[in-house]
């Protein structure tokens, strides 16, 4: 049987930096996981053995990669995958699931992609430190959710500084000023039946454009953004009070409750009731 604990954490109250579950495990021989896609970044450090990944790169094609103990890899929103311990030294693995606004300029310093998604330390020291506090998160649950925020932000920093890669910034102050702009017009308007046009128009750009330079920037379409940030929400709602599942979706902009219980599944894996469920 294997040795697995995993935990799920009450992202709801973060938008730059969020985090959606963590654990360990320790594989047994030949023990696999997918074919599967994620709906945010998951990223797993070795601590040994070695094993198999599998992995569409940017042009839907099935990359095989063998890592070991010291590497680690990173699975990107939407990407198939499936991962294979090795039959002889199974691995030993850590990982974290997270997303927000600030996680694709972050990655885009460590040179991971769709095309070269295992992680290779530069440094041997910041590496350690970087698993040190994805081990603190995995080992402290309960405490406070800024808390184990606060880790999260170290993790990420010393992951980007193991690889320090540079990557030259281009020019982009009308975008940045753009998509500000479009963040805070979803912030103020979330709950009204707003479109990606109307938000486009707003910008002054054609939706085209619009929709590039957003995803360029953060990592995801405005459409996903838009439909995370409303489950981000209705999660605060179902955390916080007792208005019916209808209701929450009607707060958030859903006035089909069908719809708004699918797009909540999307986003947290469960229904609305589950959810509610199991953080009363």
């Amino acid at each position: 049987m294997n040795n697995t604990f995993f935990h799920i954490f009450p992202n709801e109250n973060f938008i730059d930096l969020s985090m959606y579950q963590f654990g360990y495990e320790q594989c047994e021989p030949g023990h696999s996981f997918g074919p599967a896609t994620r709906n945010h970044y998951l990223f797993h450090y070795v601590i040994s053995g070695m094993g198999t990944l599998m992995a569409d790169n940017s042009k839907g094609q099935t990359q095989t990669y063998r890592i070991k103990s010291g590497q680690g890899f990173l699975i990107f929103p939407g990407q198939i995958n499936t991962y294979i311990a090795d039959v002889n030294l199974p691995w030993e693995y850590i990982w974290i699931e997270f997303d927000g606004l600030r996680v694709k300029e972050a990655l885009d310093l460590t040179g991971l992609s769709t095309n070269a998604p295992v992680y290779h330390p530069q440094y041997k020291d910041l590496r350690e430190q970087m698993m040190n506090e994805m081990l603190y998160i995995i080992r402290h649950p309960k405490e406070t959710p800024y808390h184990l925020i606060g880790h999260l932000f170290l993790f990420l920093d010393y992951l980007t500084q193991s690889t320090r890669i540079t990557v030259p910034k281009q020019s982009s102050r009308m975008s940045d000023y753009y998509i500000k702009e479009a963040i805070n017009y979803i912030e103020q308007n979330f709950q009204n039946d707003i479109t990606i046009e109307e938000i486009a128009n707003l910008c002054g750009i054609n939706r085209s454009y619009f929709g590039r330079i957003f995803k360029n920037a953060i990592g995801r379409s405005p459409q996903e953004f838009l439909m995370n940030y409303r489950m981000v929400k209705a999660a605060e709602l179902l955390k916080l009070t007792s208005l019916s599942i209808a209701e929450i979706g009607s707060a958030v902009g859903y006035e089909n409750q069908l719809h708004f219980s699918r797009a909540f599944k999307t986003v947290y894996g469960i229904s609305p009731r589950e959810w509610r469920t199991q953080h009363k």
